[in-house]
C-alpha cells in the first residue's frame, strides 16, 4: 500500500516533519482548542504546521498513514462550537491506532463525543470540515465529514480525496442520521462549484488507477503535477500571474501555486508494509522545488524537522511562479540529488544498520543544505 499526499496551506505558513515518541496515557490532552482524555500515544513521524497541534499527515509505527483534507457541506463550520479540527483527528488516529480499522474507530468516536470546531487557519478565522484518506498495508478507508455526521467506504483497490465531497451512496458505514441509502452527496455544499477539486482529482485518480504498477516515483511525479503533468512550469505563459483559484480553475493543481492564497507546503509519501517497517519519503515547500528526502523512522533528517529550512523553499517556489525558467535550473541541481538519496536508502533499507540510518538523516541534511545554497536560498 502506498499513501501519499501533499498539504495545501496558506503560502506563508511553516510546517516540518517531526517524530513523536510513545506516551503512556495520562489525565489530559491539550488539542488544539480543547483537553480531551489522554489514552496515551504509539510512536509515529506527523507532518505539523509549526502552529498546531495536530498533523496533517504522517504514519505511525504500526504503519496506519492518515491525511485530511478541506471540505465544504451543507453544515457552517462557523456555527458550530470550539471542538477538534481536521488535523486533530489525523493525529489522534496516528496516536492510538494500530490498524485502518481502530483509525476510523478512534476518529469517528472523537469526532462524535468532541464535534468540530475552530479555526485551521493561523492568521484567519477559517473553521472547516474534513475529508480523511486512512491506510494500513491491507487496507484502508475514505472518510467524509460534515460536523458530527459522517459516513465511510474501504478504499478497495486505491482512493484518492480532494477538496469535495466525493462519497455518494457507495459508502458502507456512516453515524447514526445517515439513513440507509441515503448519499452522502447531499451533504455537499451548492454553493462551492466542484470543478475547482474536479481536476485535481483527475490526476490522482489517474494514478491511483495505475494500480500496482504505479511505483513510488510514479506517485512523486503526481505530486508535482501543475495540470499538464509533472514539471509543467507554474510561470508559464498559459498559467499566468497572478494565478487564484477564481482567475482560472487551470491553477488549482496538485501541486499548488496560489497567489497570496494557497500552496503546497509540504508533502508526503510512505509506502505500508507487511512485517517490515513503513518507508517515508518526505519534503518541505512545493514539490516541484524540493527533495523527498527518506526518512527512517525515528530519526527525522534536520533539514525536514527544523523550521528554519522550510523558507528556504518557499523562496524557490517563489522563484518558479515568477521566473518562467527558474524550474529547469532548480530540477537540474535537485533532482540528482533525489535520486542519488533515494538509491542510497534503498541499499541501507536492504541491508542497513541503524547506525547506518543515523548517519543517512544526517549526511541527507548537509547534502541538501549544499544544494539550496547553490541555488542561493
Amino acid at each position: 500500500m502506498v499513501f501519499a499526499k501533499n498539504s495545501d496551506r496558506p503560502p506563508d505558513e511553516a510546517q516540518v516533519l517531526l517524530a513523536h515518541a510513545a506516551r503512556t496515557g495520562s489525565a489530559t490532552l491539550r488539542t488544539q482548542y480543547l483537553e480531551i482524555d489522554d489514552t496515551g500515544a504509539v510512536p509515529f513521524v506527523g507532518s505539523h504546521p509549526t502552529w498546531l497541534w495536530g498533523a496533517e499527515h504522517g504514519v505511525n509505527e504500526h504503519g496506519v498513514a492518515i491525511g485530511n483534507e478541506r471540505i465544504w457541506t451543507t453544515d457552517h463550520p462557523r456555527a458550530q462550537a470550539v471542538g477538534l479540527i481536521g488535523m486533530d483527528l489525523v493525529r489522534l488516529g496516528l496516536e492510538r491506532a494500530r490498524t485502518a480499522d481502530d483509525a476510523l474507530s478512534v476518529m469517528t468516536a472523537a469526532l462524535a463525543e468532541h464535534g468540530q470546531g475552530g479555526s485551521g487557519e493561523r492568521d484567519h478565522d477559517a473553521p472547516y470540515f474534513s475529508s480523511f484518506l486512512i491506510a494500513d498495508p491491507h487496507g484502508g478507508w475514505l472518510l467524509e465529514t460534515s460536523a458530527r455526521t459522517w459516513a465511510a467506504r474501504p478504499v478497495g483497490d486505491g482512493a484518492a480525496i480532494s477538496n469535495r465531497v466525493t462519497l455518494a451512496t457507495d459508502w458502507t458505514v456512516a453515524s447514526s442520521d445517515v439513513e440507509p441509502g441515503a448519499s452522502f452527496d447531499q451533504w455537499r455544499s451548492r454553493t462551492i462549484r466542484t470543478s475547482i477539486a474536479d481536476r485535481r482529482l483527475a490526476a490522482t485518480r489517474a494514478c491511483v488507477a495505475r494500480g500496482p504498477g504505479a511505483s513510488v516515483t510514479d506517485v512523486v511525479a503526481a505530486l508535482r503535477d501543475h495540470g499538464r503533468g509533472p514539471w509543467a512550469d507554474p510561470a508559464a505563459p498559459d498559467n499566468p500571474v497572478p494565478r487564484t483559484r477564481y482567475d482560472d480553475d487551470r491553477h488549482v493543481t496538485v501541486c499548488m501555486h496560489l497567489t497570496d492564497d494557497q500552496a503546497t507546503t509540504a508533502s508526503f509519501v510512505t509506502e505500508l508494509r507487511v512485517g517490515a517497517p513503513a518507508r517515508v519519503w518526505a519534503c518541505l515547500g512545493s514539490p516541484c522545488v524540493s527533495v523527498y528526502v527518506p526518512v527512517f523512522a525515528p530519526v527525522v533528517p534536520k533539514i525536514l524537522s527544523d523550521p528554519a529550512q522550510w523558507p528556504r523553499f518557499a523562496r524557490l517556489r517563489d522563484r518558479v511562479e515568477s521566473d518562467a525558467n527558474a524550474l529547469a535550473a532548480v530540477r537540474t541541481v535537485l533532482a540528482p540529488l533525489e535520486r542519488d538519496l533515494w538509491d542510497e536508502a534503498d541499499a541501507i533499507d536492504a541491508n542497513g544498520t541503524d547506525a547506518a540510518r543515523r548517519t543517512f538523516a544526517s549526511t541527507a541534511t548537509k547534502r541538501v543544505d549544499a544544494a539550496l545554497t547553490a541555488l542561493g536560498v
